[in-house]
């Protein structure tokens, strides 16, 4: 099995370090990495290092903003690095009128990426599930009004809905080409998986069963990114059969 990391996971050195957290990573048996900001280095730096520590790109977290600022140059050092998968990682969905905006700038978006060979999908925190204050709600609006890719941050959801992600995986199976696996307890504290109370084992199975490529992202840096993503990837290699 092949695992990815999101790389907010290991926020507190990659401001600093990427190359050094890219090659943490690599050596404890990531093989992807989905990327949360380059932090000023060129996209010809950063394929070198995934050229030189043998990761790949599952992914990287791009505001919708980055596309509105310069879309050419966002194409340009997406495709250098060999990426194919653009996630907008959150977005002010709070009420209808921004719900329209967004849908109309990315119905607009995803076929110019799609011609350049990238995806363009969206990753969910817990709001989406929950109905804003004017009735509209979010989640279902993205999925039916758009054909974005679903990255299904699966604690998130638990979260919302007190469920397993299984259900959801399976319904949106066809528009699901990544999940983060993540976990921790009722109310949004995050932790190292195995150590909270989403079903992250249930989840596994399903992500395994699916063929869906699993990252992780554990966020709470206690004591420290690099210590977390470790936990992660032994859990992981513990359901492995």
């Amino acid at each position: 099995m092949e695992y990815g990391l999101q790389m907010y996971s290991v926020r507190d050195i990659t401001k600093t370090d990427l190359e050094g957290a890219m090659k943490a990573v690599a050596e404890m048996g990531y093989t992807y990495v989905e990327f949360a900001g380059f932090f000023g280095h060129s996209a010809e730096e950063v394929k070198g290092w995934l050229d030189k520590y043998g990761l790949k790109v599952s992914g990287t977290h791009t505001g919708l903003r980055e596309l509105d600022a310069d879309f050419e140059g966002t194409v340009k050092y997406h495709k250098t690095i060999g990426n194919t998968n653009i996630i907008i990682p959150g977005h002010d969905l709070s009420c209808q009128s921004k719900i329209d905006e967004f849908v109309e700038k990315v119905n607009r978006y995803q076929p110019l990426l799609e011609k350049e060979g990238i995806s363009l999908g969206y990753h969910n925190h817990s709001h989406e599930f929950i109905p804003n204050d004017d009735g509209s709600e979010i989640h279902e609006q993205l999925v039916y009004r758009t054909n974005l890719n679903i990255e299904i941050d699966t604690f998130w959801y638990f979260n919302a809905t007190h469920r397993s992600a299984v259900g959801i995986m399976e319904r949106l199976k066809n528009r699901i080409r990544v999940i983060h696996i993540k976990d921790g307890f009722i109310g949004g504290e995050g932790k190292p998986l195995g150590y909270g109370e989403a079903p992250v084992a249930e989840v596994y199975a399903k992500a395994a069963e699916m063929g869906i490529l699993m990252v992780v992202e554990s966020e709470s840096l206690k004591p420290d990114g690099l210590t977390e993503a470790r936990q992660c990837i032994e859990f992981l290699r513990s359901q492995e059969k």
